[in-house]
């Protein structure tokens, strides 16, 4: 496995073609001009290099164990490495000073995102986690909770877990039975068992918060019955310190494909402690700030897999000799396929930084924004490229892991090489936080839907607008690429917009994974054209941006007709 190189001029630039600019203009981020943010990714990006990643084939190798005391120990580099990154305080960056944060756009805490997660994507699950958790609690949260729990979590001293599946109750939340008895004081008394839980119990901070999802006496079946409850695993005492230990416990871990490192747990819970956080059921309307976050992460570790996978492969193709070339290099890289093979990984990485940090700098504008009619504008954006940041992403880290094993051969199955971890390790991220099909169905059946679709017709319309510019900056060839997808994009939502207005769900539904995809091509080919632009036509950016145009965006035109092809031929068959 080669030594992970942060991308840090690369994600800079990403942030220029997401219009970060737009977040410095406001006043709560003034201070976070894209120089002051180059040096703290600079600094960020060696620090996990040097502390972070050499822990990442310990965590494949070793991984999590569960003892029969219900504890869970990490691999010993773990700890050490934890308690350096606590200290360093890059887990702050993005959070509010009155809690110990640094006040950072929250593009920017996605950013370092990236890089921890590419140094160890297993290790990275607990902080992702707390991120989603913090994100919830802060919004939902009482005072006197948040007084509890919030500046502890900020700094990473105790790390976070969210709570919702159940043996019976996967994808269909509402079916869960966790009860939730009211204890008299406030408090509630939570009985249940949970699964999939992802660092539900470990060695590496001094106590653990649970965020559960469970049913109060009386209240309706389905998901408008779900209430939300914080459980720690050591009760806070009078000066907010662990105290006695709450009546829950890990009972097991998973034996997984990948991610070995991260303890994936079966928790039981026997009438612990909690406290409600917002409104009685309001459970499932809290938790969905915190998935919707956890989306755009879950969307990052498809990149950062994406990331590894391709700085080993272009040092393998670099290194490998076997075979004559026709452009007479000695190594397998002047192989027309394989610098296909490595145009693929490089331009999809590139594709999908800019839409993840587009998503988040709409995410910012969405919750900083003064102006009342950007807030919401952005608000509708950040919907809809959630679930294509999600879907794409994850997808993409899977396709581009598979790819390294490709370039490698015969060596990238043998798990001596490394190139193996990151597709088992990538594998799960199409599954979890809403499998992709999950995130289809929602971008047709709640995103579309929208001002009656107008919302997407409009963004059709902005990526629309590059094209002007293009063509009269001497890129006429992919102006005319992107504006063709483009316009059967334009027309494929049409056709959505109006199978869903006659009642066929079915066929909108049928069609929605299709349709996703379209979108993410779309999105990035403009992300890659707008790149070329913003570097004043460098060669390597115009040359991604036009692979991409001539190779890998013709697949949206295809899709076009899987996504408008109906139900009926997926109902036709018994199986």
């Amino acid at each position: 496995m080669t030594d992970y190189r942060p991308p840090v001029s690369d994600i800079v630039f990403a942030l220029r073609v997401a219009g970060y600019d737009r977040l410095v203009e406001l006043e709560a981020f003034e201070h976070a001009d894209l120089d002051t943010v180059a040096g703290m990714l600079e600094e960020a990006g060696d620090f996990v290099a040097k502390v972070v990643a050499p822990t990442n084939r310990d965590g494949d190798r070793i991984g999590a164990v569960h003892h029969p005391d219900g504890t869970v120990t990490t691999p010993d580099s773990f700890k050490p490495a934890y308690d350096r990154l606590v200290d360093s305080g890059w887990l702050t960056v993005p959070y509010p000073e009155e809690w110990g944060g640094g006040a950072f756009p929250g593009a920017i805490g996605f950013a370092i995102q990236e890089l921890v997660q590419s140094s160890n994507m297993a290790f990275s699950l607990g902080p992702l986690l707390t991120h989603g958790f913090l994100d919830a609690f802060l919004a939902y949260a009482s005072d006197e909770l948040k007084a509890t729990y919030v500046e502890k979590m900020v700094t990473g001293r105790w790390m976070g877990t969210m709570n919702l599946t159940e043996p019976q109750a996967g994808t269909d939340v509402g079916a869960l039975t966790t009860r939730a008895v009211p204890n008299g004081d406030g408090s509630y008394a939570i009985t249940g068992q949970k699964i999939f839980i992802t660092w539900g119990e470990h060695d590496l901070t001094e106590n653990i918060v649970h965020l559960v999802l469970a049913r109060t006496p009386g209240a309706p079946a389905g998901t408008k019955g779900i209430s939300l409850f914080v459980v720690p695993k050591l009760l806070p005492d009078e000066h907010g310190d662990p105290g006695a230990r709450n009546a829950l416990e890990c009972i097991g871990i998973e034996e997984k494909l990948g991610i070995h490192g991260s303890p994936t747990c079966t928790m039981a819970y026997d009438g612990a402690t909690g406290w409600l956080v917002g409104e009685e059921l309001g459970g499932m309307r809290a938790m969905f700030v915190m998935m919707n976050v956890a989306r755009l992460s879950v969307g990052m570790q498809g990149l950062s897999q994406s990331v590894r996978a391709h700085q080993q492969s272009v040092e393998y193709a670099k290194e490998r000799v076997q075979g004559r070339t026709v452009t007479g290099e000695a190594t397998i890289i002047g192989h027309p396929d394989v610098r296909r093979m490595l145009m693929t990984q490089r331009s999809t990485i590139e594709a999908l930084r800019g839409l993840l940090l587009l998503n988040a700098v709409q995410i910012d504008l969405a919750h900083h924004h003064p102006d009342a009619a950007v807030r919401e504008r952005a608000e509708e954006l950040a919907g809809l490229l959630t679930p294509i940041s999600k879907a794409w992403g994850t997808d993409l880290g899977v396709e581009n892991a598979s790819i390294d094993i490709q370039v490698h051969g015969g060596h990238g199955y043998i798990e001596e090489t490394g190139a193996a971890q990151f597709w088992r390790d990538a594998r799960i991220s199409p599954i979890y936080e809403g499998t992709n099909g999950v995130q289809a169905a929602d971008l047709v059946a709640r995103k579309l839907p929208v001002r009656d679709g107008r919302s997407f017709l409009e963004f059709v319309a902005e990526l629309e607008g590059i094209l002007p510019e293009l063509r009269e900056r001497g890129h006429a060839a992919l102006a005319d690429r992107l504006a063709a997808s483009l316009s059967g994009l334009r027309e494929t939502t049409g056709w959505m917009l109006r199978t869903g207005a006659e009642g066929d769900a079915a066929s909108v539904l049928a069609g929605s994974a299709p349709y996703l995809r379209m979108w993410a091509l779309n999105v990035g080919a403009w992300v890659l054209a707008r790149g070329a632009l913003v570097s004043d036509g460098d060669a390597e950016r115009v040359a991604l941006a036009e692979f991409f145009a001539a190779q890998l965006l013709p697949e949206a035109g295809a899709l076009a007709a899987a996504a408008t092809a109906g139900f009926a031929s997926l109902a036709a068959y018994r199986f």
